[in-house]
């Protein structure tokens, strides 16, 4: 679909011109218009409008009270919640912009970001306010306030200040569980812009019930603002304390209407049903942040109405929502990826190559994003602002955004998002995107979630390892995953190492946390057979060779070779030593003609020069745990040279 055709009778236009104001103007009005509306609910607290109004017109009289003339951003230290909101709405109406923090975070990596904010106050609530204190009192000469403790004769009225639509309304923090974390800025005008773009593309009215599942990042602002900047009610699901498996009861028992979520949650929230299940209320299921497959095309298909659209976006913390493509129960995914669709009002697509040039049709590049509705940049981080927001070079007011992630158009002018470059590596020269690994494995019958990702704290080069969630009543093997990948997959992309999984752990914004997969542990994986020892030197020794060479510590004489985390680059390591060690008639070229220790046993036994001589050598071998390799080549030559074998 191109288009979404949906109409609600209470859907009201946003127009261009209510760009040219206020966050808190725009809410303003709404809690004006749906005074007594719900506007949001949690699993303990239920405000309206009007309610929520008086409660951050609290917040905002406080903070001008306690805070001192400055531009800096107020830190936000909450857990999720109403607290949460009402903070945010409280510190702009103050016209002040804010920065949420992750309580989530290591404690080192919350101070630095409150030491890079420069912020004079903390606002938080009962729960964490030892914490605020303690990061406050270390690293950072900050006032600290718990809104759940504010004077009860603090004004209920609104403060009536005018903030320009240039001022800053909030820094996002990106980065902040991996690299160095770097503040993204957003101005009101640019915000609102993104916000008009979705209600109207997505047809948001006050009868719409939105769901707030993300925290303390930009993906819960929007998702917030989309609600309320709208009249409808916003309801929050805290990921970190219900956990995942009652999430699908939480969207039918709210009475939910717009799910918007990222697609490993997606996933999630649906692992639980049966074929039969359905949610009648979700009109709108609104999915991005990570790529989407055919299996969560087919999920949506099966459990939501005929009257149900799939909107899967494209965007990211530096940009709006730059693409939307709608999916309704006809479509069909015609190639190996699901489209993120064409540009939306405001946006330009560019898709260049290392040089900056533009590629051509269905050539995949870096995605960039011309707009003048961007983020103003990187908080204190000029450098990197110039490096990354490129200015027009005709003078026009719209800048370039260099995304770091790789895509390709279509001849429709429809954009395939492929992946991040971050996540494109080289194995054995060839160059892999893991996304594609990822999918390939999506669309097997047996897994229902997967990170892969190229390590290299395994061995000196890198090698792919999969994490795999199995579906329900499914266990399936290391060889069975390899096989079914073998049909999809060209060897070089298949990963080494599979580790099976209860769950994957999730960033506060329901993505994969890809920097907390644990290493493969260096012992023997789950295979088709079960474990037999050695009962021969022989044996001893093959295993202890592919023992070292593929650095496993157990290793059964059935284990099947590519089962073990073996690949191409590996097997030509084992050949090649068994070749040095043993002077067989007719050399091993590969080791999938023998790819057990037994069938490898079998292989130097039928092609030994003379009777014993493997034995013997492998009574040496085992001998030599001491010597340097020159020695043992030396003795190796010494016992050749005693049968005659050259």
């Amino acid at each position: 679909m191109g288009n979404y055709t949906h109409t609600g009778k209470t859907f009201i236009e946003f127009s261009k011109e209510e760009i040219e104001q206020s966050i808190t103007d725009r809410f303003e009005e709404q809690a004006r218009r749906y005074s007594r509306r719900q506007a949001i609910k949690t699993k303990s607290q239920s405000l309206t409008y009007q309610q929520l109004n008086a409660a951050s017109n609290r917040v905002a009289h406080t903070v001008l009270a306690r805070l001192e003339d400055t531009d800096t951003p107020v830190a936000l230290l909450f857990k999720q919640g109403a607290s949460m909101i009402v903070a945010s709405l409280g510190v702009l109406k103050a016209g002040k912009p804010y920065a949420p923090v992750d309580i989530g975070l290591p404690h080192g990596k919350a101070a630095q970001i409150l030491q890079d904010l420069q912020t004079s106050l903390i606002l938080t609530d009962n729960d964490h306010i030892s914490l605020a204190l303690q990061l406050a009192h270390a690293h950072n000469p900050a006032k600290v306030l718990s809104v759940e403790d504010l004077d009860a004769k603090c004004s209920n009225e609104n403060p009536g200040l005018s903030v320009s639509p240039d001022q800053i309304v909030y820094v996002n923090y990106t980065s902040g569980s991996t690299g160095e974390p770097k503040g993204v800025v957003w101005n009101h005008r640019n915000e609102l812009f993104g916000i008009r773009v979705k209600t109207n593309e997505l047809h948001i009215s006050p009868d719409d019930r939105v769901s707030l599942l993300r925290f303390n990042n930009v993906g819960a602002t929007r998702d917030m603002f989309l609600a309320l900047l709208n009249g409808a009610a916003l309801l929050l699901f805290d990921l970190h304390e219900e956990g995942l498996t009652h999430l699908g009861d939480w969207l039918r028992e709210e009475d939910i209407t717009v799910y918007t979520c990222v697609a490993t949650i997606f996933r999630h929230s649906l692992q639980n049903l049966n074929r039969k299940e359905r949610f009648p209320k979700i009109r709108l299921i609104h999915v991005g942040g990570e790529p989407v497959s055919k299996t969560d095309v087919d999920l949506y298909k099966n459990h939501f109405s005929e009257e149900c659209i799939f909107v899967n976006r494209y965007s990211i913390s530096e940009t709006q929502a730059v693409s939307y493509y709608f999916i309704d129960k006809q479509t069909e995914i015609k190639g190996e990826r699901v489209p993120v669709g064409y540009p939306l009002e405001g946006n330009e697509i560019l898709v260049l190559d290392e040089d900056g040039n533009k590629r051509g049709v269905n050539q995949v590049g870096e995605i960039a994003v011309k707009s003048p509705y961007l983020a103003m940049g990187y908080w204190r981080q000029p450098e990197l602002t110039r490096t990354k927001f490129l200015p027009d070079p005709n003078g026009g007011n719209a800048r370039t955004y260099l995304t770091g992630d790789l895509g390709y158009m279509l001849t429709d002018g429809c954009l395939i998002h492929v992946g991040r470059k971050d996540f494109q590596t080289k194995i054995r020269g060839y160059r892999v995107e893991v996304s594609e690994i990822e999918m390939a494995l999506l669309e097997t019958p047996v897994v229902r979630q997967v990170a892969v990702v190229a390590r290299d704290d395994l061995r000196p080069d890198k090698r792919l390892v999969a994490y795999v969630v199995p579906q329900f009543g499914q266990a399936p093997t290391i060889g069975e995953l390899r096989a079914l990948l073998q049909e999809k997959l060209p060897a070089y992309m298949l990963p080494s190492s599979f580790v099976v999984m209860d769950s994957l752990p999730l960033t506060p914004s329901g993505k994969v946390d890809r920097s907390a997969l644990p290493p493969p542990k260096k012992s023997r994986h789950e295979v088709n057979v079960g474990f037999t020892s050695t009962t021969t030197d022989l044996e001893k020794v093959l295993v202890k060779l592919w023992a070292e060479i593929i650095k496993v510590d157990d290793v059964g004489i059935h284990d099947d070779f590519s089962d073990l985390g073996g690949d191409s680059l590996v097997a030509a390591q084992i050949v090649s030593e068994v070749n040095s060690i043993f002077a067989l008639k007719q050399p091993l070229k590969t080791l999938f003609e023998a790819p057990t220790v037994a069938k490898l046993v079998e292989f130097v036994l039928g092609n030994e020069p003379h009777p014993g001589y493997s034995d013997k050598i492998a009574n040496l071998l085992m001998k030599i745990d001491g010597m340097s390799s020159e020695e043992i080549r030396k003795a190796l030559e010494k016992e050749r040279g005693k049968r005659g074998d050259g």
